[in-house]
């Protein structure tokens, strides 16, 4: 008798493509134009993909169905990939970003203590490969405004050495 490999259990919404990122769904939402003949029917799917090496990217598809949506999303997605400064498993400083009325602060943590956040902002820093990190979000819980705030707090992150040797630079030409 021959058994097949056990499949490798995990998010039942991640795939993984030969590129070597992870895509995840974040968010869908039915939406409904009503118009003479009844209601038309529209999909939005947030998509997040990332390589788990410090690459993360989040894009919004709109299709007729879902999984069209999720593809278009998937490919806005890869447009937008955010580089993250990582120091070790983590991030190097805390940051505070408000988009809309969603206000996502970011913080570093001990190696060893997770990733420490829920929902959209997870699924952003877990395929970004940031893995000890303390984030909460406050105001607006609607996962849209989260997720762009979350990717604006990573695109402003900063390392500390290529930071100083920046205004170093700049401040002392030679």
């Amino acid at each position: 008798m021959v058994f097949a490999p056990a499949r490798p259990r995990g998010n039942r919404f991640q795939e993984e493509d030969p590129s070597g990122f992870s895509e995840r769904v974040v968010y869908t939402r039915r939406i409904a134009k009503v118009v003479k003949g009844g209601r038309r029917l529209r999909f939005n799917a947030l998509v997040v993909v990332g390589d788990g090496a410090g690459n993360v990217g989040a894009g919004m598809g709109k299709a007729l169905v879902i999984p069209d949506a999720v593809r278009k999303g998937n490919a806005i997605a890869r447009r937008g990939i955010v580089k993250i400064p990582l120091k070790g498993s983590t991030i190097p400083h805390e940051i505070t970003v408000k988009v809309g009325a969603s206000i996502v602060v970011i913080k570093p943590a001990r190696v060893g203590t997770g990733i420490i956040a829920a929902g959209a902002m997870r699924a952003i820093l877990e395929l970004g490969g940031v893995r000890d990190v303390v984030g909460k979000s406050l105001g607006s819980r609607n996962p849209i405004n989260i997720v762009a705030a979350t990717l604006e707090a990573l695109r402003q992150l900063r390392d500390p050495a290529e930071e100083l040797a920046r205004r170093l630079g700049t401040a002392n030409p030679r």
